[in-house]
């Protein structure tokens, strides 16, 4: 089983920063990407950052110059590091991941977190 885990979400005002984590523990070969989403009320998901197994790393428009991703491959965690929060930044943040189980993993499987709760105030 593979688990993952968010966390750091917060209630921020305006112009402020927090970071994320993205915690995954279990039957862990390797991990491939970390991808955040945000789920807004009434908004459809859409997808925040993006980390592959080689550092590739890719921001939505809407984050571009305030936020930033990273991992730790020590550590399976994935970052991100928010700043200048807006009040449209509020929404739950979710983290999907891309696993190897085994070394004769070759397909690798998706998982997700449950979230965690941003909450920017004007």
């Amino acid at each position: 089983q593979v688990h993952v885990t968010e966390s750091g979400g917060g209630l921020v005002q305006a112009g402020g920063s927090l970071r994320l984590s993205c915690a995954v523990s279990g039957d862990i070969f390797e991990i491939d990407a970390f991808t955040w989403y945000r789920q807004a009320p009434t908004e459809e998901r859409e997808i925040i950052a993006g980390i592959t197994d080689d550092g590739t790393k890719r921001l939505a428009n809407s984050v571009e110059g305030r936020f930033a991703i990273s991992r730790d491959n020590a550590k399976n965690t994935s970052y991100l590091e928010m700043s200048d929060l807006k009040p449209e930044d509020t929404g739950v943040y979710l983290c999907n991941v891309d696993v190897f189980t085994t070394k004769d993993d070759y397909a690798g499987s998706e998982y997700w977190g449950q979230g965690t709760q941003v909450t920017v105030s004007s």
